[in-house]
């Protein structure tokens, strides 16, 4: 018998840790099954009494200290480490029921010391995991980027655990699968609602995915990608076929922060910050929340600050339909970096002053009303 150290590096160096670590899961899923001793490390002392080490990152900020890295012991991979070349786990631990008990006694602690029981779901109530792999978008800023197509991985019984009451679906692009139908199927049958937690490809939609699709058990929100406004007519259109089958809240990942032409100068910034207030507008069109994902880069960008704040407002739903952009920089009143970030910015390009207030009720209504007159 051996004894495993599994580190999940972004539970330890990042404040909030909501989603586990799949392969971490499947690493001690597997040498549990061969008899070995598997402890969930959530610090980096004592590794030397280890037989093995695995260290797992799925974040590039997250850090790690040098000197652990050296270890004799260690073997570490994940997106963290190598992005879009991260080496693939051997295909029996691949393969393996992951081990959705690795981060029990971690829950534990942290709903004994008063964490609300909801913000951990996804370690106690989902069966995690991939249906199929890749995507054939190419985009340059994902991690898959180096597929050309998507390809099926796993069937549904190779991670269903069927004590837990729902199943998380991390795939790269479902609908992008010739076999998409039949898979869906499948969910549908065990009876357990189910989500795609890393979104579905809105372009693919049509009406038999629609209805396919919105009939199923799904889980909190339908989550799609709008990451370019260029794709703005295809999007709006999808937008509209989808609410002929559904009117359950659609969400869309809004990208921002990189540059497709690689020239980092404060026009592309600027044009950037536009870019994603337009996207939000056309998302508040159609009654559709938006979730502001910022790529690393916009750290380096003058206007860091009104990708912030634009975040902390579209990304909290409960404020941004209620609140416009102008109201939420009022609301952390005139002193905050919010409200001077906002302020710099419009002082700067007024034009921004068109999308601060924009209110989301008001849009929806606007909308409503076109809809009627087209009638």
């Amino acid at each position: 018998m051996s004894r495993i150290a599994v580190i999940d590096a972004d539970l330890i160096g990042r404040k909030k840790h909501r989603f586990p670590n799949l392969a971490c899961m499947k690493l001690s899923g597997y040498h549990k099954v061969h008899g070995d001793e598997v402890a969930l490390k959530t610090d980096y002392e004592g590794l030397a009494g280890f037989d093995r080490v695995y260290l797992s990152k799925v974040f590039t900020d997250t850090d790690v200290p040098e000197d652990i890295l050296k270890l004799g012991n260690l073997i570490y991979g994940g997106t963290g480490f190598y992005y879009d070349k991260a080496p693939a786990l051997p295909d029996e631990v691949e393969h393996h029921m992951p081990d959705y008990y690795l981060y029990g006694g971690w829950v534990q602690e942290k709903l004994d010391a008063g964490a609300k029981r909801n913000e951990y779901r996804f370690y106690l109530d989902y069966s995690i995991g991939f249906l199929t792999r890749g995507c054939f978008r190419k985009c340059g800023f994902c991690v898959n980027r180096n597929y050309d197509r998507v390809c099926m991985h796993s069937p549904l019984e190779e991670f269903l655990n069927l004590d837990r009451k729902k199943i998380c679906l991390l795939d790269d692009n479902f609908l992008g699968h010739p076999k998409w139908e039949e898979m869906l199927q499948g969910l549908k049958a065990v009876n357990k609602p189910f989500q795609f937690r890393q979104g579905l490809d809105e372009r693919l939609l049509d009406d038999r995915k629609c209805a396919a699709l919105f009939s199923g058990r799904y889980d909190e929100t339908y989550t799609f990608a709008f990451d370019n406004i260029a794709d703005a007519e295809v999007i709006e259109s999808k937008m509209a076929l989808a609410r002929n089958y559904t009117n359950a809240r659609l969400r869309f990942y809004c990208f921002c922060g990189f540059d497709r032409e690689d020239v980092w100068d404060e026009g592309f910034w600027a044009e950037d910050v536009f870019g994603l207030l337009k996207r939000i507008e056309i998302l508040m069109r159609h009654q559709c929340l938006p979730y502001v994902m910022r790529f690393n880069r916009y750290m380096e960008s003058p206007f860091r600050g009104v990708y912030v704040s634009i975040a902390r407002w579209a990304n909290q739903p409960g404020i941004y339909k209620k609140k416009s952009l102008r109201e939420f920089a009022v609301m952390n009143g005139e002193q905050s970096a919010c409200y001077r970030y906002l302020s710099d910015f419009e002082r700067q390009f007024p034009k921004a002053a068109y999308f601060y207030d924009l209110k989301y009720e008001t849009v929806c209504g606007m909308a409503d009303r076109d809809v009627a007159g087209e009638r």
